[in-house]
């Protein structure tokens, strides 16, 4: 109704609802790839609202955040999330396999940017040391 605004959500729960805005885009822009179709910005939006509320603010939202409390920390984690999917194999499954995918790439993303730094600092990569350092033993044995 116009003029009546709904309560704003803890920050955990604003960051865990974007966190489910970001993935949805992230499936749909797949399966555009995959089928060829193609997702308008309002029914991923909508996809999105209905996914979080599906779960409910009362429901899995707010277990990730009070088992990331419980732990002490203020960061829902991919371990958060496993946790509350165990009941679901399927569902256990496929979260294992992106945190898995996620964490690959991350590691190739930081080796790149750090290949970047050395670069443009003049340093060596660990390849490049043992290459000349493989060198070196040469001409000394020559």
């Amino acid at each position: 109704e116009a003029g009546v605004s709904l309560p704003a959500l803890p920050w955990p729960l604003q960051r865990l609802k974007a966190a489910v805005h970001y993935t949805v885009g992230c499936l749909c822009q797949e399966v555009e790839e995959d089928k060829d179709v193609q997702f308008s910005k309002q029914s991923i939006a909508a996809i999105s609202e209905i996914t979080f509320r599906q779960c409910g603010t009362a429901g899995l939202p707010r277990e990730c955040f009070l088992l990331c409390r419980h732990a002490k920390r203020t960061t829902v984690t991919t371990e958060d999330v496993k946790l509350l999917a165990r009941r679901s194999s399927s569902l256990l499954k496929y979260i294992t396999q992106k945190s898995e995918e996620l964490a690959s790439s991350n590691m190739e993303q930081k080796e790149k940017k750090r290949k970047k730094s050395s670069a443009a600092k003049g340093e060596r990569t660990p390849g490049e040391q043992e290459a000349a350092v493989t060198e070196n033993e040469d001409s000394n044995m020559a």
